[in-house]
C-alpha cells in the first residue's frame, strides 16, 4: 500500500471533519449545559459520526450501483460539493447545511444535540459521506484494495478520537486559541480540502474521458 493513500486519507477526513473550527458552533448549542453533560454530548457526537461514516463506507458502492451511478460523475460531483464546502471555509462562513428550528428545540429538550445538529449535519454532513465514498471507490481501484479500505477505516476513526479529545476539551482549546485561532485553523482546512476538492474533480474528468468518449 502506498503510505501517501493512508496519510492523505486522514488529512482530508480531518479536514472536513474540522473539529477545532466547530469549536465554537459546538460552545453555541451547549450554551447552558453542565460540564458533564457536554462530556456526554462529545461522547454522542463521536459515536454518530463513526457509525454514519463508517455506515456510508460499507454501503456506498451498493448506493452507486442502486441508482446507476458511475464514480467518475460521483467524483466531478462531489469535488464540486466539497469545493463549494471549502470556500465557505475560506471565507470564514458558517455551513450551509441547516436544521429547521423545531429540529433545534426538540434536541435541545431531549439533550441530543450530539446527534442533531452536532453529529449531522456539522461533524458527519454532506461532504463528510461524499469524502469517504469517493476514497472507499478509490481504494477498489488498487490490487490489494483491503489494506487501502483499512487505512481509511482508521483515518475515520483517528479522526472522531481526535474530535472527542477536542470537545472534550474544547474549553481549554478555545481558551488557548480564541475565536479568530479556530476561525484561522478552518480556513487552513478549507486551502488543503479546496486542494483535494480539485484533485478528485481531475480525476473524476480524466475517468469519464474514455467512459463517456468525451474529447477536450
Amino acid at each position: 500500500m502506498q503510505p501517501e493513500f493512508a496519510i492523505s486519507a486522514f488529512l482530508t477526513v480531518f479536514a472536513i471533519v474540522n473539529p477545532l473550527g466547530n469549536i465554537p458552533f459546538f460552545f453555541a448549542v451547549t450554551e447552558g449545559f453542565t460540564p458533564a453533560q457536554k462530556q456526554r454530548v462529545a461522547a454522542k457526537t463521536c459515536i454518530v459520526v463513526l457509525a454514519v461514516l463508517f455506515t456510508f463506507a460499507v454501503f456506498g458502492q451498493w448506493i452507486f450501483s442502486l441508482y446507476g451511478i458511475t464514480i467518475p460523475s460521483f467524483k466531478i460531483a462531489g469535488g464540486v460539493l466539497l469545493f463549494s464546502i471549502a470556500f465557505s471555509m475560506l471565507q470564514g462562513q458558517k455551513s450551509k447545511t441547516k436544521i429547521t428550528q423545531e429540529e433545534h428545540d426538540e434536541a435541545l429538550q431531549q439533550e441530543s444535540v450530539g446527534i442533531v445538529p452536532l453529529g449531522i449535519p456539522m461533524f458527519a454532513g454532506p461532504g463528510a459521506i461524499t469524502t469517504v465514498m469517493i476514497l472507499v471507490s478509490d481504494s477498489s481501484t488498487y490490487p490489494d484494495s483491503y489494506l487501502y479500505l483499512l487505512a481509511i477505516g482508521l483515518a475515520i476513526i483517528l479522526t472522531v478520537v481526535i474530535s472527542y479529545v477536542v470537545l472534550k476539551e474544547s474549553g481549554r482549546i478555545f481558551n488557548l486559541m480564541g475565536k479568530s485561532g479556530a476561525m484561522a485553523f478552518s480556513r487552513i482546512m478549507g486551502l488543503l480540502l479546496a486542494a483535494v476538492a480539485v484533485n478528485f474533480i481531475l480525476s473524476g474528468l480524466a475517468q469519464a474521458i474514455p467512459i463517456y468518449g468525451l474529447a477536450l
